[in-house]
């Protein structure tokens, strides 16, 4: 068809949306602003519910965008519109014309250090679920060493203090994936779940939960985290209250993981400005019709994937990446 578009961000969604577009014939060019491409899910070692290989199945992503040119360490500057095009300008001062754009830059992971009261980046204990998946996939023994081990649900969620009133739809199912599999390598450990209620909504999420209490013998406490410190002994003393019971809790662990959930991209409102779309309150980009046209923004030709509208799992975020290329073939063909 003669025609090229441009896809912001190298994830699951850009990848899986500029896969789609190849198919389709049209020449795609992906902005990545790594080094590598594949976003979160290149830092992940298994995914929900099934524990599927996260590198399987970005490989699988990876090898259907041959044809697609990709742009790494680089960012969009501008963007103009003459006439029908795009002109875009690239913090390597490439130039490029495009017909049609899509936004695919994800999400952020909420930075744990903002909730003081955890501890996080001050006990040695305390991690969160980015670096546990990381000790998952680099093999890193010590810390599955640990007696006791604790998994805090919602940190940065549902969350006023942190203005993320949001769910991010994926806490629960993952703390319950880590917990399990921290039992595979820890059989003695004992583990905790924190939560404050459980949103198992998708197929083999509820099985994963039941298997977690029935094989692993897995101890959920229904209630919040109020505070965390560290006794003489370096050992984690977390304080919480037992909602079900309405009674105060503290339990003594050797290592906490919180579930950070998902932001918005820091970048959402530069992008949102340069293309004329809208934020949300929780600074993810806005849709102005979500329920009939998931893809489309304000602006003709510009297209929305993945998790920068909010957060989605991976199965969602391949979909909607092929529901924006569908789109945009729709636009680009009318």
């Amino acid at each position: 068809m003669n025609k090229e578009v441009l896809v912001i961000g190298g994830g699951p969604a850009g990848i899986e949306c500029a896969n789609s577009l190849i198919s389709l014939g049209y020449k795609v060019f992906i902005v990545e602003k790594c080094s590598e491409p594949g976003g979160h899910l290149r830092k992940w070692d298994r995914l929900f519910p099934y524990g599927v290989s996260a590198s399987d199945t970005l490989d699988k992503l990876l090898q259907k965008s041959g044809k697609a040119i990709f742009f790494y360490d680089t960012e969009v500057q501008t963007i103009n519109q003459v006439d029908e095009k795009f002109v875009i300008t690239l913090s390597d001062d490439t130039q490029l014309h495009v017909s049609s754009i899509v936004v695919a830059t994800g999400f952020t992971l909420f930075p744990a250090a903002k909730k003081e009261e955890y501890g996080y980046g001050i006990y040695n204990g305390v991690i969160t679920n980015a670096d546990l998946e990381d000790g998952f996939k680099t093999h890193k023994k010590e810390l599955f060493k640990a007696n006791r081990v604790g998994f805090v649900h919602c940190v940065g969620s549902r969350d006023e203090k942190v203005c993320n009133r949001h769910c991010s739809k994926v806490c629960c199912v993952t703390a319950v994936k880590q917990a399990c599999e921290y039992k595979d390598l820890n059989p003695d450990a004992e583990v905790y779940c924190f939560y404050m209620d459980l949103r198992m909504f998708g197929r083999g999420y509820e099985d994963l939960y039941l298997k977690a209490q029935n094989k692993y013998g897995i101890r959920f406490i229904r209630g919040r985290v109020s505070e965390v410190a560290e006794d003489v002994n370096g050992c984690l003393v977390v304080k919480a209250e037992d909602t079900l019971t309405s009674r105060p809790l503290k339990v003594t662990l050797d290592l906490l993981v919180l579930m950070s959930g998902m932001s918005k991209n820091d970048d959402n409102d530069k992008i949102a400005d340069m293309l004329g779309i809208k934020t949300e309150e929780d600074g993810f980009l806005s849709l102005p019709e979500p329920t009939l046209n998931n893809c489309q923004t304000v602006t003709d030709g510009v297209f929305l994937a993945g998790s920068v509208t909010g957060p989605k799992t991976l199965p969602e975020t391949l979909n909607e990446a092929r529901a924006a290329a569908l789109s945009v073939h729709k636009y680009l063909s009318r």
